[in-house]
């Protein structure tokens, strides 16, 4: 479900520029084979404690749906041909605490599905669903005996088609349909350790659906995703060869105070590793090789936020920092690929 090889026969593939059209596309593509929706949020309580979130739905498809084929009903809808599978994680920085927990179901509406009108993407009771008639505002749920996690999300910028208008290349013959919601206002309450912390915060939501993988010639992939404390956001990401020679197919987006996004491509930006904990590279320098450029810290807000699910990747909180030290915003960190 994140980039194992498969039959991809009858899916359609990410290989042109199409036309997004919402709330349609907040929904399901069952034409193509695989497909998230992926909200992270960095939080504060009172008296600035940190806390992070990450919930992701991923849908995997099993067999493509015909073109304008309905969900089947009754019966026949236990044989949908569609997997789900979620993640849900609280990271709290000030114990240095990251837990996760991992579920799996078939797609039937009983168990696990997503819906565009009104918005729902779940799985049994972990959902991320619109709380009015329009998508936004949306809210989170979720809940294990250990933590949970309750959330308001009210956007305060417009989606950001990613790529070349949301075309995201990932290599030269894969790609995915890619596009953002990079500021969402965040309020509501963390369970960790039995104590309950009332929190606010920023999020930010990822879509992609696509039906190729990353080339066997790819290790894996570095994703940032950053609030900036002067009202932009910026989201980069950079593919690692095998080979460790240089790829081209980086790429981002820098979105200004004002909505206004600016696609980055691979020249555009430089990410350096300057430190790591086992395998994980944690502290990095990021450049924005503008005129002039800028130079930011990027380092994890404590080293272990493995997410030892089906897949083992590390996800969580980083601090950003001006290159003088300065506090310069917060965000998430991705990274896929360095431990097998």
């Amino acid at each position: 479900m994140l980039g194992e090889s498969g039959d991809e026969s009858g899916f359609e593939t990410a290989d042109r520029v199409v036309e997004f059209a919402f709330p349609r596309d907040h929904g399901p593509h069952p034409r193509f084979r695989s497909e998230w929706w992926y909200l992270t949020a960095v939080l504060t309580a009172a008296g600035g404690r940190t806390f992070g979130t990450q919930f992701t739905l991923f849908r995997q498809g099993l067999a493509p749906r015909e073109p304008g084929g309905e969900p089947p009903s009754g019966a026949a809808a236990w044989r949908t041909g569609q997997i789900y599978m979620a993640h849900f994680a609280v990271s709290d920085v000030a114990t240095r605490r990251h837990v996760h927990a991992e579920r799996i179901a078939r797609g039937h509406p009983a168990l696990a599905g997503v819906t565009a009108r009104p918005f729902a993407a779940y799985l049994e009771d972990w959902r991320l669903e619109s709380s009015s008639h329009g998508f936004l505002p949306l809210r989170l749920v979720a809940a294990t005996a250990e933590f949970d996690v309750a959330l308001t999300l009210t956007g305060t910028k417009p989606i950001v088609l990613q790529g070349e208008h949301g075309l995201s290349r990932k290599g030269p013959d894969n790609a995915s349909y890619y596009y953002s919601i990079p500021r969402i206002d965040a309020r509501g309450n963390v369970r960790i350790d039995g104590t309950r912390h009332r929190v606010v915060g920023k999020a930010w939501l990822d879509r992609e659906w696509s039906t190729s993988v990353l080339a066997v010639e790819y290790a894996g992939w570095d994703w940032l995703a950053l609030h900036l404390d002067d009202g932009r956001d910026l989201m980069v990401f950079r593919l690692r060869r095998v080979d460790g020679a240089p790829d081209r197919y980086g790429a981002g987006s820098l979105i200004g105070a004002n909505g206004d996004a600016t696609s980055l491509a691979d020249g555009d930006f430089t990410l350096a590793v300057i430190d790591t904990w086992r395998a994980w590279p944690v502290r990095w320098e990021l450049t924005l090789n503008g005129d002039p450029a800028e130079r930011f810290l990027v380092e994890a807000a404590f080293e272990d936020q493995v997410m030892d699910t089906s897949v083992r990747y590390w996800e969580g909180v980083v601090s950003v920092r001006h290159s003088d030290g300065r506090p310069a915003g917060s965000g998430y960190l991705e990274m896929t690929g360095y431990e097998q």
